[in-house]
């Protein structure tokens, strides 16, 4: 029988970011298997897109060596760290925007950093983001989640000196088209600073922010 899944477990050693499953597709069965072998080896494991329907599905055992979060739709199967690191923050245009960036919260603070959101401060009323501006400006890496047409992309790299890592979201009406809209402004920015990860990734957001700030602390 040919094995369905080969796990990574000397990724930490090769890009100092542990093995991480995203769990859409993937059977209860899989799943099961993918953490008992990281139970077994006792390694960190970190699983994205886990819905609570499928979560509910899983044995008893297997739910008990693992912390869900509902509003991430992610789970780990290590204790996160007492101590969290700062200097990375997360912003979000809407409030439809946060379970992205609960996503990115999430995964960071599996790597042990603080994930402070900012949520709800996009262009539509401009206000709210200049009021929390100062905050923001204390972030050494900014994560933005915008839908719609991603304004939010280029207001905010122009006025902070923080790079901004945009995650364009899959959130808005017609010709948003499912995020792609946001990816197109923020890949179009004229505000330097700015990169940008593919519609709705949390994850890969949080996974260079934290590339970013151990380069800056390895210098």
């Amino acid at each position: 029988m040919i094995a369905e899944f080969q796990l990574d477990w000397q990724r930490t050693k090769r890009t100092s970011f542990p093995e991480a499953v995203f769990c859409s597709g993937k059977s209860v069965a899989q799943i099961e298997a993918i953490v008992q072998s990281a139970t077994e080896r006792q390694m960190p494991l970190l699983l994205t897109r886990l819905t609570q329907e499928v979560f509910s599905r899983l044995s008893p055992e297997v739910q008990s060596v693992l912390a869900r979060s509902d509003r991430s739709q992610t789970a780990s199967s290590s204790v996160p760290p007492t101590t969290l690191q700062s200097g990375i923050g997360i912003v979000t245009a809407g409030t439809s925007d946060t379970p992205i960036a609960y996503e990115a919260a999430a995964t960071l603070e599996f790597m042990g950093y603080a994930a402070p959101i900012v949520a709800d401060v996009g262009v539509a009323g401009l206000w709210r983001l200049v009021s929390r501006l100062e905050e923001i400006r204390q972030f050494r890496v900014v994560i933005a989640a915008a839908g719609m047409e991603g304004a939010l992309f280029s207001v905010l790299a122009g006025l902070i000196a923080a790079p901004v890592i945009a995650v364009p979201t899959s959130i808005g009406y017609g010709v948003s088209a499912n995020g792609h809209a946001a990816l197109s402004s923020a890949l179009a920015t004229c505000a330097p600073g700015v990169v940008v990860v593919n519609i709705d990734n949390g994850f890969g957001a949080a996974a260079a922010a934290i590339k970013m700030m151990r380069i800056c602390q390895h210098s």
